[in-house]
């Protein structure tokens, strides 16, 4: 056939045999060799109602398209209605997911011999919870993968040991599966955001990296105003998935796709702390995104000299409600700092005194702390938190004033809020995308995975960058993380981008090392660092970058067939 209201592609397949239907998957997708009938989409016009015949199966979509599902004799007819404006073959979709594992090399890895599919390894995301009907979750049989699901967000009957949430069995989840406990509302609450779900698929989805592994949820946090969990809940997360983890007496890969700026980023946080515990405990791997900070313009940092003063200025956008600055310096400089209001009030200097200052200025309240080290870090912090008098902050350009006194090593590093808790209009003027790493990628022991398109083989702008001589190099390596197609609550799909989908990809790897040395015999200690160790050694460069580690993407692009050893 050669109709000119019929797609190339399909006319094409018309004319196949059916040997070559059967060589050839993109011509044969849509065709149904017992049947002989072919599934069209069809642009229309008018009503199909009155001229298809009956046996063509009609699922009419919005705006005059349609499915149709043809018999091979009747494609002719079809064609030669006046309502079919134009007729096409389906597609396969290669889910951007089979891109970035074709892209991190883990094709090969996935066939014999070593047929690597994350067996015998557990895969724990805590996040924003997961659709746990969502088929990319389910064995062959419909049954679930999740061996354990905490919903911190539903009151109920909490894991053994916590005071929150309820902690739903796999037998649970399989109960409702079946619909034994349909209509219930006693199962784990949606996952709104859909990013866990997002996240989870690309680690350990059926068209994921490691589609064999068995799985652990956290769903993060009670619903609060916010819409964001709190660190306290990480870490109750975190310490569940580990003990489940000995339970099972199964090695497990940790995802956290998530972060904030809160803190000197130098991994001495209680959080930080704690997670590089949780890292040296049992046979585990976390993995930690980079953030999206690196363009976000909400980090700035300089070095004050001796009879030099510098003015660091942002701007806050129109209707900001909140915002908070953080400034953070070595404790043996001394600072006169102040701050500057768009009509040109001064501020300060602050008081050098750990107290709480409050100022106003416009319609703009300040509250400040000039704190001092801590007994786990010597940096000391210098806060500032902008209320509004009214409903807004006032807008416009400050300036942070900083005057020299006792200088000995004068560095200063400034941080507003995640890109996603403020406007994108409230940015330094003068911003740096070093040390935009978000916390806990900071964390010494983890793995922190930055982003970069796998498309054009480019870093990603807004992929979190670390901190060149730091003694710590971050971020480890960087993962396909820009527009990623991964599940979406309901069964769907989604386009993604940002480190949140980079990281599983590095998960759901560490998760195929941890098969390949534990479970199947070859290296009972291929966990921990040795397995950053082992990605580390496989990074490929990306053509941008001639040095290697280096601030922006680490070690390269994770590459998981040269990551194993030989």
């Amino acid at each position: 056939m050669n109709d000119q209201k019929i797609e190339n592609q399909l006319n094409l397949a018309l004319n196949a045999t059916e040997r070559e239907l059967e060589k050839s998957p993109g011509l044969e997708t849509g065709y149904d060799p017992q049947e002989r009938t072919w599934e069209v989409i069809v642009k229309y016009s008018g009503s199909l109602e009155s001229v298809i015949p009956d046996s063509i199966l009609v699922t009419e979509l919005i705006n005059e398209y349609a499915i149709l599902v043809v018999p091979e004799s009747l494609i002719n007819r079809l064609a030669e209605l006046p309502e079919i404006e134009y007729i096409e073959k389906p597609k396969r979709l290669y889910f951007a997911r089979t891109q970035g594992k074709r892209a991190s090399c883990m094709t090969s890895v996935q066939r014999p011999p070593l047929d690597l599919s994350g067996r015998g390894v557990l895969v724990a995301v805590l996040d924003s919870g997961v659709d746990y009907r969502h088929p990319e979750f389910l064995r062959p049989d419909g049954t679930t993968r999740i061996r354990a699901y905490w919903d911190q967000s539903v009151n109920g009957k909490p894991p053994e040991g916590y005071h929150l949430g309820t902690e739903y069995t796999e037998e649970q989840l399989n109960a409702l599966l079946s619909g034994a406990e349909e209509g219930s509302t006693e199962g784990p609450s949606p996952d709104v955001s859909g990013h866990g779900t997002g996240v989870l698929a690309i680690a350990a989805g059926s068209n994921g990296v490691a589609y064999e592994s068995e799985l652990l949820v956290v769903k993060l946090g009670n619903p609060r105003e916010s819409g964001f969990p709190r660190t306290t809940e990480l870490m109750q997360g975190l310490d569940y998935v580990i003990r489940k983890a000995l339970e099972y007496r199964m090695p497990v890969a940790v995802n956290l796709s998530f972060g904030n700026t809160y803190g000197s980023h130098t991994g001495t946080s209680l959080l930080e702390t704690y997670i590089d515990d949780m890292s040296n405990l049992w046979k585990s791997v976390i993995c930690v995104g980079s953030g999206n900070e690196g363009a976000a313009a909400g980090h700035a940092e300089g070095r004050l000299m001796t009879g030099e003063t510098q003015n660091v200025e942002f701007v806050v956008g129109p209707y900001e409600t909140k915002l908070s600055l953080q400034l953070w310096k070595n404790y043996s400089d001394g600072f006169f700092i102040s701050l500057i209001h768009p009509d040109g009030t001064e501020i300060g200097p602050f008081y050098e005194r750990p107290a709480t200052q409050r100022y106003r200025a416009g319609g703009t309240e300040l509250l400040v702390y000039y704190g001092e080290p801590s007994p786990y870090s010597v940096e000391q912090e210098i806060y500032a938190e902008f209320i509004p008098s009214a409903a807004y902050i006032d807008e416009g350009v400050w300036t942070v004033r900083l005057v020299p006194g006792r200088i000995v090593d004068g560095m200063y590093r400034m941080w507003f809020p995640s890109v996603a808790a403020i406007g994108s209009a409230t940015r330094f003027l003068r911003p740096q995308e070093s040390n935009t790493l978000t916390i806990p990628s900071t964390a010494s022991q983890v793995i922190t995975v930055g982003a970069y398109d796998a498309a054009s083989n480019a870093y990603a702008d807004f992929s979190g960058r670390g901190l060149e001589g730091s003694g710590l190099q971050k971020p480890t390596l960087v993962a396909p993380g820009v527009n990623i197609e991964t599940a979406a609550p309901g069964g769907g799909y989604q386009v993604q981008s940002g480190t949140s989908f980079a990281t599983p990809f590095v998960t759901g790897a560490a998760a195929l090392l941890m098969q390949y040395g534990i479970t199947d015999g070859n290296d009972p200690f291929l966990y921990g660092e040795k397995v950053k160790a082992y990605l580390q050694r496989g990074a490929r460069p990306l053509p941008a970058f001639r040095q290697y580690p280096n601030a922006v993407v680490g070690y390269g692009k994770l590459c998981v067939e040269r990551s194993l050893p030989k």
